[in-house]
């Protein structure tokens, strides 16, 4: 039997949890899941008109399986076997505005995953709120046309990204969404929160979402957007399971909106946080070269302290620094020259040097920019492995020279035999008197 979503718990979202829980805004999680998604199988709320919604996941439905079949498999099948056994499942994605579909890609075992950028979450009570017919359908014909990046070519420009700050249909959350939906999961809770000054969590409650409802969340760099919503939504935290397994593990995403620049991630509560997670799984790709220059060295430097295996494009860390601080890359694709054309010259330098030494190995999808001749490129970055300890040798004799024997112990002297008691004299003795014995001999006070 099909059940529409009740209406009401959708406006009002009136799930909330304890106060040191925050505000559970899981019923607008669901109806993105079910409408923008298209994921599920209930009914929309009669609020949302059907056709329109039918007709958006009919569009949506092509593009999954495009996705499936050129990249959800594909990549799936190459990162298995290059993968220890002993990953951490703990993964660090910095520059992953909107792309949990490629964290859940490459590490498919995850159960804890951080998306950083620029963007906000965004507001999630407003897609119930559109209850026009048109008004509905621009949203999500604006969205379809924001996704294609996502879902084509597996990332989003940032032209994209910040088109979707402002509307009826936030980027960030929306997008995060597509990948958790194509993936097979379901949501299952959905908090926003601030981090306290030593990295720990302050999940929003209702009273705290009040208190800034009237404070628009700013931009994060001057080169990008404002949004239109509240402060309260810059950070979220989307918890999410295997959809239709109520007892499947729960996969925890938190995406922070941040600048990663030194002037904002260095000695910050966003850099204690992370420090605290130990050692993680990282990647990154499409990140506009920005870990090549020395405005972002704190972020790279966090990476190469805690992880333990990486996969990115060439918009990685850069060969140099990874091999001082004891890593060594491994290329696949081709590389030509850096997408960008303001990439780092002396960096890609070092780019065509580790590709032009390496063996080709082929690499059947796209991850993250291509070259500046097109073609698709991928590098794993990973601990060295500990240089082997060669053993002592005795050094070998000139030829025509007779070895010299080892010198033989000194012999050792027997030890003496104890002395005998001497026999008391009798001869001085009067004849018939008790012999006195010695007296010991006088000790220094």
């Amino acid at each position: 039997m099909v059940l529409p979503l009740v209406a009401a718990l959708v406006l009002t979202a009136t799930s909330t949890a304890g106060a040191d829980d925050g505000r559970d805004f899981i019923s607008d999680a669901k109806l993105f899941y079910r409408v923008v998604a298209c994921g599920g199988t209930e009914a929309p709320p009669p609020e949302l008109d059907a056709t329109v919604i039918e007709k958006h996941c009919a569009e949506m439905k092509k593009r999954y399986e495009y996705l499936q079949t050129n990249y959800i498999d594909k990549a799936r099948a190459f990162f298995a076997p290059l993968q220890p056994v002993d990953l951490p499942k703990t993964v660090v994605y910095p520059f992953g505005g909107g792309d949990l579909l490629s964290a859940l890609v490459t590490f498919p075992n995850a159960t804890e995953v951080t998306t950083i950028s620029l963007e906000h979450a965004g507001d999630p009570t407003r897609l119930a709120k559109l209850t026009k017919k048109k008004q509905l359908a621009q949203s999500l014909t604006d969205f379809r046309a924001a996704v294609e990046g996502l879902m084509a070519l597996h990332d989003s420009t940032s032209e994209n990204m910040r088109k979707l700050e402002q509307g009826g249909i936030p980027g960030q959350l929306s997008f995060h969404m597509i990948g958790m939906t194509a993936l097979g999961f379901e949501p299952v809770s959905l908090k926003y929160f601030t981090l306290n000054d030593d990295g720990s969590i302050h999940y929003l409650s209702q009273a705290d979402i009040d208190a800034v409802a009237a404070k628009k969340a700013k931009k994060k760099r001057p080169s990008w957007v404002d949004t239109d919503f509240s402060e309260a939504f810059t950070h979220m935290e989307l918890t999410f399971r295997k959809a239709g397994d109520p007892k499947a593990p729960l996969v925890v995403h938190r995406h922070f909106a941040w600048n990663l620049g030194d002037n904002g991630f260095k000695g910050s509560s966003l850099e204690k946080h992370l420090q605290a997670k130990g050692k993680i799984a990282a990647m990154t790709k499409a990140a506009s070269y920005l870990l090549w220059t020395s405005s972002f060295r704190a972020i790279r430097d966090y990476l190469l302290a805690n992880m333990t295996w990486m996969a990115s494009d060439s918009t990685g860390i850069e060969p140099r620094a990874a091999k001082k601080a004891g890593f060594v890359q491994t290329t696949y694709g081709t590389y030509k020259g850096a997408f960008l054309p303001e990439a780092q010259p002396t960096v890609n330098d070092q780019m065509l040097e580790m590709w032009e030494k390496q063996p080709k190995r082929r690499l059947p999808f796209r991850y993250g920019y291509p070259d500046s001749e097109k073609h698709v490129h991928l590098m794993i970055t990973v601990p060295a492995p500990p240089k082997p300890v060669k053993p002592t040798v005795a050094p070998t004799p000139p030829a025509g020279t007779k070895p010299v024997a080892p010198t033989p112990p000194a012999p050792t002297k027997p030890a003496s035999p104890p002395a005998k008691p001497a026999t008391p004299s009798t001869g001085s003795a009067p004849a018939g008197s008790t012999p006195q014995a010695t007296p010991p001999p006088e000790t220094k006070k």
